[in-house]
């Protein structure tokens, strides 16, 4: 199986082409710069380099949310145009578990969190010894609730993701558990994590046509909440 993976939930913009068990091409970007304006130049980058066929693809994953609003929507409409013009099934897969499989393997509870402001983070908790288990699907969560259900939990724990030095004191205050922060290599979202379990989401039967692909946000944007404070006030 021939899986284009990609991201663009955070300030990192990832392409892969992953092959059954083998990365063929990789081009993540951590800088800022707006992913309508990386993304397509860095694909066709890789399909130059590696001669890329996209009509050889089985499916394109796509890390679904939740993230940057105006990310998602970006990536949203990069992987509906490509599936559309390629008649390609789209593999939603869910940020936070994306993230978490860069340390797959582990056998330590692996716990991604991003910055959700205000105090919050999106985060999901996982075990990746030897297969993937959700001990607590994605969700946005007050960080301090984080640490409290970490705790209970009892077992050591590894972070990793843009939450990190937003929250380590925090962690570093409150945690009671071992735990340890991802290296540089594996902190941030890659794209050929996302291309990895596209395979086995294919695998799996896990796919949506290119027309029914929504992004997750898991909750709403700032602008949608204002709009609807305006509303309820104008009652």
């Amino acid at each position: 199986m021939r899986v284009l993976g990609i991201d663009s939930s955070s300030l990192v913009a990832g392409i892969a082409l992953v092959e059954d068990e083998m990365t063929i091409a990789e081009y993540n970007v951590n800088y800022k710069k707006t992913h309508s304006l990386t993304l397509l130049p860095m694909l066709d980058e890789v399909k130059r380099m590696v001669e890329l066929d996209l009509d050889s693809l089985d499916g394109i994953a796509i890390s679904k949310g939740p993230g940057s609003f105006t990310g998602l929507r970006i990536g949203a409409s990069t992987v509906k145009g490509l599936g559309l013009a390629l008649n390609k099934p789209i593999i939603p897969i869910p940020t936070l578990e994306g993230l978490a499989y860069n340390l797959y393997g582990s056998q330590k509870l692996i716990c991604p969190i991003m910055d959700a402001r205000r105090s919050q983070v999106y985060t999901g908790i996982y075990r990746m010894e030897k297969e993937v288990e959700t001990v607590l699907p994605q969700c946005p969560m007050d960080i301090v609730d984080l640490i409290e259900k970490l705790n209970g939990l009892g077992d050591e724990v590894v972070f990793l993701g843009d939450g990190v030095p937003v929250f380590r004191e925090r962690i570093q205050e409150g945690l009671k558990v071992e735990y340890a922060f991802a290296p540089p290599h594996l902190n941030r979202q890659r794209a050929a994590s996302y291309g990895s379990l596209g395979i086995e989401y294919l695998k799996r039967g896990e796919i949506v046509s290119p027309e029914d692909f929504r992004p997750d946000y898991l909750r709403e944007s700032q602008a949608e909440r204002e709009r609807r404070e305006r509303e309820s006030c104008g009652k």
